[in-house]
């Protein structure tokens, strides 16, 4: 019995093998990737992990002949790739916000855990204010004032890509809802927006959120350099959002809709516990799709101002201290890596999703 059981499991073992030399053009493709990953992944490794520079006082020995990436440099780097410019004094404040952020997150992500609506409610409600007074202070409290004109690196990015995700996915849903919607002036209205945001490049939104947010706003209140590149990628992500839950609504069936509505149940009643629920689990691949190129145009915040992670990366290859051949490849490297961990962290966990819900 227990010899049948392990058959299957040892067939799903061997069939990505078959797979690979199933038919002519299998194999060739087989070869060809085999002959590209002997041509390319020792002269990767080489520079990367053997000929690399892993500690050094400046660069010196990354300008040495023959030296690889410049890991140092890296390792130097990396509290101002990771706070900017935040007061050095100030950065456990940054470290608090980010602990506190990424229990919270795994808390509301894994299935099973236990109370997670009350985990979710914490991460939407309570934790950006919270956030939020701890990083820009509260005198009355005893924390000292820190401009968001100082925070910069991975917390800048961090802090766009997060109020851009929690903003355009309910924002990208009424949208959706009203571009459907019965009622004229609301559909119009939805419409427009959506179509004005598909239309026109990110940057133009920025720059325009950058120069028009201060006329919407009285003249005793300013606001800082930080908050009108957040309005922009949050309005223009739920643009984007709105189709993408759209296509989500379109491709439930109606009967869904007729069978709430035949139960007595009225419409945001139906929305919240029939519709969308269905709807945006059809959509988990698109919704990823976005949320993850959301958190890659974060770097264009560079062009209004916010010294993103991308930025600070790209300003501190200049340091004369540090020149050397090798050190533009390994910054950049650096920066690419961190966004494909991010990024393939979000992919791999809409599979699973998906898995779990379309088993």
């Amino acid at each position: 019995m227990s010899a049948l059981a392990e058959r299957p499991r040892f067939a799903a073992r061997i069939d990505p093998l078959r797979r690979l030399f199933a038919s002519p053009a299998s194999v060739l493709l087989t070869i060809g990737c085999l002959a590209l990953l002997v041509w390319v992944l020792p002269d990767l490794l080489r520079f990367f992990v053997f000929d690399a520079v892993w500690t050094a006082n400046d660069g010196l020995a990354c300008r040495a002949p023959g030296a690889g990436a410049c890991w140092a440099f890296v390792a130097h780097k990396l509290p101002y790739f990771t706070y900017g410019a935040y007061p050095l004094a100030q950065r456990w404040r940054v470290d608090i916000v980010f602990g506190i952020g990424a229990a919270l997150l795994g808390w509301v992500l894994i299935p099973r855990a236990p109370a997670r609506k009350f985990g979710g409610g914490l991460l939407l409600l309570v934790y950006p204010i919270f956030a939020f007074v701890l990083l820009e202070g509260a005198p009355a409290l005893g924390l000292v004032r820190v401009s968001s004109d100082l925070w910069g690196g991975i917390l800048a990015t961090f802090v766009v890509a997060a109020f851009g995700i929690f903003v355009s996915l309910p924002f990208g849903i009424l949208l959706a809802l009203g571009r459907r919607s019965n009622l004229p002036v609301l559909r119009l209205a939805s419409i427009a927006f959506i179509e004005f945001m598909r239309g026109v490049p990110m940057i133009a939104v920025l720059f325009m959120a950058a120069t028009m947010l201060p006329l919407f706003l009285p003249g005793w209140l300013t606001p800082d350099r930080l908050l009108p590149p957040l309005v922009g990628v949050a309005l223009f992500a739920s643009a984007y959002m709105a189709e993408v839950v759209r296509g989500g609504l379109q491709a439930l069936p109606k009967g869904q809709s007729e069978a709430a509505q035949a139960l007595g149940l009225r419409f945001w009643a139906r929305q919240r516990l029939v519709i969308l629920p269905q709807a945006l689990r059809l959509v988990i691949p698109a919704i990823a799709n976005t949320v993850i190129g959301l958190f890659k145009d974060t770097t264009l915040v560079a062009t209004v101002g916010i010294f993103d992670f991308l930025r600070s990366v790209d300003s501190a290859r200049l340091d004369p201290h540090w020149a050397g051949p090798t050190i533009t490849t390994t910054a950049y490297s650096f920066a690419a890596i961190f966004y494909f961990v991010c990024c393939f962290g979000m992919s791999r966990y809409s599979y699973y999703l998906e898995s779990r819900w379309h088993p």
